[in-house]
């Protein structure tokens, strides 16, 4: 046993840790900690609550591995992916433990068994997917024995500021409370300090300590370069070109042209696409191949990522805007992971906010379209196919708005996909709109810091490390702000006669009054020249690539709002900065956006009266339609959550049209994600087949 002397705390027996060195070395073969494992080892061993912002692959899961056989009973694991779960639970027990899972993909005789067990103590491990506590009676089962710890992994779900919310991870707030005083630790790869908050909010965890550890990655150069859309993919040629700088990723924002791009490049080197959009045998084998060597590239959406631990990627390209700054930190994290000198090469425009614009209109309407479908609900509530027929919206937004609706409290949708309006809704003070707008406005400004960090000054790893939470004073020494002259796609070009009198001017302004603001610095220097904003933005670049200057971030509050701005202060280099003439440029600049004061949003599109059921067709079978709707219904009860959470009325309508009989044949329907395929996938077949 790896317990010591039992001990009580309210109530409830729990034992004391064992030596955590000596489990680490016996019971998991590593003969030293990783760094800042072993700080939070010993904290949660010793019964505190946790919150570990780690990046991917720098050892989270032996973080409650670690404590939860110290402690001595079973350790509940709350994950959102069946691949995670059966691969977490296969090497935990290759490692002789006893772990076990119950998830949607399994039996009900297994998940049974697995119940057994877990009341008779013959697990050291549990894993189940959240919306498992859901289930009646489940949470009080678990609840019959003392857990000796709960461990949240992607915690980011739980929260709506979150890069990949999800409404099973609410539930936990209400059910895990009684399953304490099991200390909790939540677990994610990316969370910035608002999700962070909001994380331990939801998990009713307020005073957990917080761990944000291992962002730095010092053997990683940034570039983020500015490029019309037509050059970049002759600068991916160049770029690619040296051998050292393979195997790569190179990220797309559509599927497309991940298809045309991997064509391309395929010409010269080994190469394929990987998106949503491909069968589940397609992306494993182009996964697979990537990993063995057998291709030296992949071009990519943002399906690509999870579960890829190749070490050796040299090189990570983004050829326009990423949607978040959290995403992009995890995609460039992909480069580099066996510590040799890597790069991350971000190719951008202006224009490339179009595209994310289009997706934002499309995933977060207007406040007016919400309140359409709140005024046409009627009181006593109506069928959620009634009420999308009845509908003025494009059949495209009217699950995005009604899905919304339902997150934020607006209306409620029961298990036989009945639609009612939640109390108080139509008023003007209702919760439900100030919450979805707040998040709107976050959703919105998301891109502009991508669009913000591409054109900022200052060293970039630490722009990334400070945005997640984690203190920084230090440069990286790698980047195209810290090492100009090592850049592999970035190109300079020595300052013409008037920005080096600009730039003189500058540092006689700090030399009178250092660390002034941005703002005012502007102002002294375009009162005189007509600079315009932009270019004093790539002067200040400059200033701070040459070592003549430092910005650091700053803030006040005016009204109870938080006012970010930023100050500039000399630097040590300042005069030779000066003399050397070390100030350079980026020689292809990125297109001036167009001024933003005072402007609107583009309204929504004009809706339009289309029909929203789904289309008739002569070669759709009503049984097999009506098999699926049966047994999305009872999913949907059984999850407690409404039928459209399941499965879209679109993607119903698809599969029924085409039969499929394999898995494989499901996942070539299109709108069939790799999640429905992995989580829902058996079950779809046997309902079509029983049809």
């Amino acid at each position: 046993m790896e317990h010591h002397t039992l001990v009580l705390e309210n109530g409830r027996a729990e034992r004391a840790p064992a030596s955590l060195r000596s489990v680490l070395e016996r019971r998991f073969g590593h003969s030293a900690f990783r760094p800042s494992q072993e700080e939070v080892c010993r904290a949660v061993a010793s019964g505190e609550d946790a919150l570990l912002v780690m990046p991917t692959g720098s050892g989270k899961s032996l973080c409650y591995q670690l404590p939860g056989i110290a402690r001595g009973s079973t350790t509940l694991v709350i994950s959102p992916l069946i691949a995670l779960m059966e691969d977490q639970t296969a090497k935990l027990q290759a490692l002789g433990f006893r772990a076990e899972r119950i998830h949607s993909g399994r039996s009900r005789e297994e998940s049974r068994e697995v119940s057994r067990r877990y009341l008779a103590g013959q697990l050291d491990f549990l894993t189940i997917a959240p919306e498992r506590l859901s289930v009646p009676g489940f949470p009080e089962m678990l609840a019959k024995r003392a857990l000796s710890l709960i461990a949240v992994d992607e915690a980011h779900c739980i929260s709506q500021w979150g890069h990949d919310f999800r409404p099973d991870y609410r539930l936990l707030k209400e059910r895990l409370p009684v399953l304490r005083p099991a200390p909790i630790l939540a677990m994610t790869a990316t969370a910035t300090v608002r999700v962070q908050r909001d994380i331990l909010e939801q998990l009713g965890i307020p005073r957990a300590r917080a761990f944000i550890r291992g962002f730095r990655r010092d053997n990683l150069a940034i570039e983020a370069v500015a490029r019309p859309r037509g050059d970049r993919t002759d600068d991916l040629l160049s770029l690619l070109a040296p051998k050292e700088h393979r195997p790569a990723v190179i990220y797309v924002p559509t599927r497309r042209m991940a298809d045309e791009l991997a064509a391309s490049l395929s010409r010269k080197w080994s190469c394929a696409s990987y998106h949503a959009g491909l069968t589940n045998q397609e992306r494993a084998r182009a996964q697979e191949a990537f990993l063995s060597g057998e291709l030296e590239l992949v071009v990519a959406t943002i399906a690509f990522g999870m579960g890829i631990d190749k070490p050796d990627i040299r090189t990570v390209v983004h050829m326009a805007l990423p949607g978040t700054l959290e995403g992009y930190y995890q995609e460039i994290g992909r480069a580099g992971r066996d510590g040799k000198p890597a790069r991350a090469v971000l190719l951008y425009s202006y224009a490339d906010m179009k595209v994310h614009e289009s997706f934002f209109e499309r995933d977060y309407p207007e406040l007016s379209l919400l309140e359409t479908i709140v005024e046409a609900l009627p009181q006593e509530g109506m069928a959620r196919s009634e009420l999308v027929a009845s509908l003025p919206i494009p059949p495209e937004r009217q699950e995005p708005a009604i899905d919304k609706l339902w997150i934020h409290g607006a209306i409620k949708v029961d298990g036989d996909d009945r639609v009612t309006l939640a109390r108080g809704a139509r008023e003007k003070g209702a919760p439900w709109r100030k919450s979805y707008e707040a998040l709107r406005l976050y959703r919105s400004a998301q891109v502009g810091e991508v669009l913000d960090f591409a054109q900022g000054t200052g060293c970039r790893m630490e722009r990334l490390v400070r945005y997640f939470g984690e203190r920084s004073e230090q440069t990286c020494a790698r980047c195209d702000s810290c090492s100009p002259n090592d850049c592999i796609a970035k190109r300079f070009r020595a300052a013409t006669k008037q920005e080096s009198s600009l730039a003189a001017e500058v540092i006689r302004e700090l030399r009178a009054q250092d660390g002034l603001a941005l703002g005012r610095l502007y102002r002294a220097l375009g009162a005189e020249s007509a600079l315009e904003r932009r270019s004093f933005e790539r002067l200040i670049e400059a200033l701070v690539r040459a070592g003549a200057i430092a910005v650091a971030e700053d803030s006040f509050e005016k009204d109870g709002e938080v006012i970010s701005f930023r100050r500039a202060h000399l630097a040590p280099g300042w005069k030779r900065a000066l003399d050397e003439g070390a100030i350079l440029f980026e020689a292809v600049e990125a297109p001036t956006s167009p001024s933003t004061k005072g402007a609107k949003r583009p309204a929504p599109a004009a809706a339009r009266t289309r029909p929203s059921s789904l289309p008739s067709s002569a070669t759709v079978s009503t049984n097999v339609s009506e098999a699926l709707r049966e047994w999305r219904r009872g999913e949907a009860k059984r999850r407690g959550v409404p039928a459209f959470r399941i499965l879209t009325d679109r993607v119903l309508f698809s599969i029924a049209e085409e039969e499929p009989d394999t898995l494989g044949a499901l996942a070539r329907i299109s709108g069939v994600t790799p999640r429905v395929v992995e989580k829902y996938g058996q079950e779809l077949l046997s309902a079509i087949e029983r049809a």
